[in-house]
């Protein structure tokens, strides 16, 4: 391969794109690689962990079609030490890659391409959604903080996206609270639903960008593709049955409360200073016109908030780990938030008052 006088962005964009799935330590040593082509008056860069892959391109005109495999972390931490307007020449003979910019120098070990373990794209494609970049990125990102963590319910390590008519509904749950996003979309689509692994959601929300522009979404046989400005990411997707969320979902609370979300987390946060570390729980203690929070930990210490709030019913003294409120109130974007409330047994059901399309779900635990 030989690139002569191109700038560092050419590489070093798409190359930042794709190296967020790249694991520092590998079963196969090609995987720590990626995969550099130029054809087609472009250059496309590959990296995969086998479940994931990504490809992102930059434009970059040449005669002829070469490819090349080099580590990625060595080559993305080189690029970004060196100066902001460095040209480079890239030529790769002999098993080695030199880069040179400027007076600097460097040779760097690569492999085969044709050694590079690609991921084959499913031939049948069901369905094909298209919005944009924002309102996923923003669909993610209310429901992604609420998946599990190595669960060995492995359907639980990743999010539920289902398309139904005129809607994309994002779900993810750990099994102590359960977060629901919708968003309206054109067109009238038949009802599919597929789970993403976890590092898909993850790395969807650092690449997605806060812009108009399109997201394509092509729902394959046996994996997801996403389509946006110069990348393609290809995912497998979770084989499993993700449990029945409607069903947890709880309706007709009586006690609803209009909370000021700013006013209740910075409550929250400082209440969790003093919470048990290991157990972080929190008690809520509503009474007339008043919502108690109260944190106690292993030292006999404690922590007491109130909040004035509209309130005549019967008083309830309920406890929930302290994490899960502090996460969900971290992630909407809304002035009030609505906190419906049952018995002490019963979970809890955080709303937005002006959307109807969002729902979260904490359990109750034992204080």
């Amino acid at each position: 391969m030989q690139l002569k006088q191109i700038p560092k962005d050419a590489l070093l964009k798409p190359l930042q794109a794709v190296s967020g799935i790249v694991e520092r330590r590998q079963t196969l040593p090609i995987l720590a690689n990626v995969l550099l082509e130029q054809k087609d008056g472009r250059l496309f860069v590959t990296a995969t962990d086998l479940e994931m892959q990504i490809t992102a391109h930059s434009e970059l005109p040449g005669k002829q079609d070469q490819a090349i495999t080099v580590g990625a972390r060595k080559l993305q931490d080189l690029l970004r030490a060196l100066p902001e307007d460095a040209a480079l020449t890239v030529d790769t003979a002999g098993g080695k890659m030199t880069v040179r910019a400027g007076r600097s120098r460097f040779n760097l070990q690569t492999l085969p391409a044709s050694d590079y373990p690609r991921m084959s794209l499913a031939q049948e494609q069901l369905q094909t959604i298209a919005l944009p970049q924002r309102d996923f990125r923003g669909l993610l990102k209310l429901a992604e903080f609420a998946m599990a963590q190595q669960d060995i319910r492995y359907y639980l390590n990743g999010m539920l996206l289902v398309i139904d008519k005129g809607s994309l509904q994002a779900v993810a749950t750990d099994g102590h609270r359960l977060s629901y996003a919708s968003l309206a979309v054109e067109g009238d689509y038949s009802r599919q639903e597929v789970i993403l692994p976890r590092k898909t959601v993850l790395e969807l929300g650092k690449l997605l960008e806060d812009s108009e522009e399109p997201v394509t979404i092509d729902i394959l046989a046996n994996q997801v593709r996403f389509r946006f400005a110069s990348i393609e990411l290809v995912s497998k997707v979770v084989d499993g049955k993700f449990p029945d969320y409607n069903r947890v979902i709880p309706s007709g609370h009586s006690k609803q409360l209009d909370l000021s979300r700013t006013e209740f987390l910075q409550a929250l946060q400082r209440a969790a200073i003093l919470s048990n570390e290991k157990f972080r729980g929190v008690r809520l203690v509503l009474g007339t016109d008043q919502l108690k929070i109260i944190c106690t930990n292993s030292e006999q210490e404690e922590a007491e908030e109130e909040l004035e709030v509209p309130y005549k019913g019967e008083a309830l003294d309920i406890g929930f780990n302290i994490t899960y409120l502090l996460d969900v109130l971290h992630n909407l974007a809304t002035e009030q938030v609505v906190l419906a409330l049952g018995d002490a047994n019963s979970s809890a059901l955080i709303t937005m008052r002006e959307r109807s399309d969002y729902k979260y779900v904490v359990m109750p635990m034992r204080i």
